[in-house]
């Protein structure tokens, strides 16, 4: 199928889909999906031979971040913003804000 055809049948332009072919754009899940319909293949199909040809993994940027890293994604910081917010009581909110900037400092409770 020629790029123009391609273009045609994702409702494209046929310099979105060459910047596609040469990775300068990269191509959602869900671009990703409708082109194998249209190409008549499975979505593994444009996975084949990946890493055995050697490809690096990612794009040309450093990799991101795991959630690890981030302290707003883990786990525990989840669980307490969600308790904290299901106090209803907005002075007693603000005293627990007030105790867990106190343990933070390394400080007495308050």
């Amino acid at each position: 199928m020629s790029q123009e055809k391609l273009a045609a049948e994702l409702g494209l332009t046929f310099q979105q889909v060459q910047k596609y072919e040469r990775a300068a754009n990269r191509i959602s899940a869900s671009r990703l999906y409708w082109m194998s319909k249209v190409l008549d293949v499975d979505v593994p199909y444009f996975y084949e031979g990946f890493r055995e040809s050697g490809a690096r993994s990612g794009f040309a940027e450093p990799p991101a971040a795991t959630f690890e890293s981030d302290p707003l994604q883990r786990r525990e910081t989840i669980e307490l913003v969600e308790a904290f917010y299901r106090i209803e009581d907005q002075t007693l909110r603000r005293q627990m804000l007030g105790l867990a900037k106190s343990f933070a400092a390394g400080g007495e409770p308050k």
